[in-house]
């Protein structure tokens, strides 16, 4: 089966982390990958998001119009991307800083909040692994062993130390993801 995911958020969420460890886990577990980046000048603050596909078969092109799963972190986001959710797809997003939550009934609609407990919990820096681990949650792509892998490997290694703080964050975060009934 092939998922094909868009992150979308504010440049600093570590959304396009996220892709790219999302990536390297797909890649670890031997699957097709496909991880497509796109973010404006504005490295912090500016509007980033990532495509990533993951499945069993050959990717023909990394560019697509409609997504399995939307993670949602910004208002700006939500506009853009609710509507290219396929019928029946997932949308997750973190309630901080949503002013309109989404308004689809048909698909299925899950929310975060991760902002909140990462900055309740202080753990700030691993708000995009509480978000992760939501995701794994209710669509097990890959394993955390391998999102641990990918971790690892995107972080330089004097950072190193936090992938214990990283694991419990991707375990929080799949208690913290809730079902939205519309």
């Amino acid at each position: 089966m092939q998922h094909e995911i868009i992150i979308a958020g504010f440049g600093g969420q570590g959304v396009l982390s996220m892709g790219k460890i999302l990536a390297y886990a797909g890649l670890i577990e031997g699957k097709e990958v496909a991880w497509f980046p796109s973010y404006g000048p504005e490295q912090r603050g500016g509007t980033a998001n990532v495509t990533v596909i993951i499945g069993e078969e050959r990717i023909s092109s990394p560019i697509l119009n409609e997504f399995d799963i939307a993670i949602i972190l910004n208002q700006p986001s939500l506009e853009k991307f609710e509507p290219t959710v396929k019928i029946g797809g997932t949308l997750i997003y973190d309630g901080y800083g949503i002013q309109q939550a989404p308004v689809r009934n048909d698909i299925h609609i899950y929310e975060i909040d991760a902002m909140n407990t990462a900055n309740d919990e202080g753990i700030s820096k691993a708000f995009n692994m509480l978000v992760l681990g939501g995701l794994l949650k209710i669509a097990p792509i890959v394993s955390i062993e391998s999102i641990l892998s990918g971790l690892k490997k995107s972080l330089p290694e004097r950072h190193h130390k936090f992938l214990p703080m990283n694991e419990q964050a991707i375990k929080r975060g799949m208690s913290l993801v809730k079902k939205i009934t519309n």
